[in-house]
């Protein structure tokens, strides 16, 4: 889903970070100048670099993409400037570089960080006047391009450190845009989560329920460490195997975090309690998620939770719900009842 076409809506969401992500970009969008983009991985720098080409004054010429991490820095120079017959072994035709085919439209330098530092000296001759030369070529060409750069690095410190070029940080930094993690753009989660499981219910032709409420409220309380590609993968599992995809183990476990706090009006709270108290509420509810979705069944939630039979029935226990109310429940819905010594 990285590079397709995503609405305006989806990209930069409500929170008040991206909305000023969107105002700066808009400015810019227009003009020629060179945007690095900064963010850590599953942001979505590669979706905004996108939307940046479409509203430029490039937006008829292609978007050409450069993986600079992807390709080794032996063929990185020949895939940037191309190269002419007979250069090296192999090259039985002249081939124009990814430079050439982005004539008129949008140079797109994913991970700009792992150029090594030769090819980051030959990428600045280049920025500089808009020439190059192919590889096993003496004449020089000329082209136009829009150049945006992305890394999930920090550049300034890779500067410190000598691993970048400060002449051309200097050329390619004239407009930076640092994207937030996902955790720290909560209020867009509902409308990515949304716009994900409409999306795959097309690709897999699969229904699913929406999110209710008190899932979307979960899902605002993950810290997602992969960021929007790993909420994206998340929802895909969700539209294909249901709610189990997200009540996984690891949520389970790392899952607890401030959504109600106790209030401290009236007096002062423990930090330990608080936390015990939150802790306590999250498994309760993911707890209550399992059963409610297999019918009831203890030993199929345990499964779904990952954890052991027994150590759901002490959380059942432990959390309030009650082992009657559970048995109960499994008798209405008609589920097998599977007693045990610790029932």
């Amino acid at each position: 889903m990285a590079g397709a076409a995503l609405p305006q809506d989806v990209i930069f969401g409500r929170s008040a970070v991206m909305q000023a992500i969107h105002k700066r970009v808009e400015k810019v969008a227009a003009a020629n100048v060179p945007i690095l983009i900064q963010g850590d991985g599953g942001t979505g720098k590669e979706v905004l670099a996108r939307w940046i080409h479409g509203h430029s004054t490039s937006s008829a010429g292609e978007f050409i993409k450069v993986n600079c991490a992807a390709i080794p820095g032996a063929l990185l120079e020949t895939e940037l400037f191309g190269y002419e017959k007979g250069a090296f072994t192999g090259a039985l035709i002249s081939k124009p570089g990814r430079v050439e085919l982005a004539h008129n439209g949008t140079l797109f330098l994913d991970e700009i960080a792992d150029l090594d530092l030769e090819l980051q000296s030959k990428l600045l001759h280049f920025l500089q006047d808009g020439r190059f030369t192919r590889v096993g070529d003496s004449a020089e060409r000329s082209i136009n391009t829009r150049l945006v750069c992305t890394t999930h690095r920090d550049l300034a410190r890779e500067l410190e450190a000598g691993r970048f070029r400060a002449d051309l940080f200097y050329r390619i930094n004239v407009i930076q845009v640092n994207l937030p993690t996902l955790h720290q753009r909560k209020e867009d989660i509902p409308i990515l989560a949304e716009y994900f499981r409409v999306q795959y219910m097309r690709q897999f032709e699969k229904n699913c329920e929406p999110f209710g409420s008190e899932m979307l409220n979960y899902l605002q309380n993950i810290e997602w460490p992969g960021n929007v590609r790993e909420l994206s993968n998340r929802i895909a599992r969700y539209v294909l195997i249901g709610k189990e995809a997200i009540v996984t183990r690891e949520l389970f476990r790392s899952g607890a975090t401030a959504a109600s706090l106790p209030s401290t009006r009236g007096g002062s709270v423990h930090l330990k309690q608080i936390a015990k108290e939150v802790v306590r509420e999250t498994e309760r509810n993911l707890i209550l998620a399992a059963l409610k979705d297999n019918h009831w069944n203890r030993r199929k939630a345990a499964e779904v939770l990952e954890i052991s039979y027994r150590s759901l029935m002490n959380k059942i226990r432990e959390s309030g719900i009650g082992l009657r109310r559970v048995a109960s429940q499994a008798q209405r819905k008609g589920a097998k009842t599977i007693t045990s010594p610790t029932d």
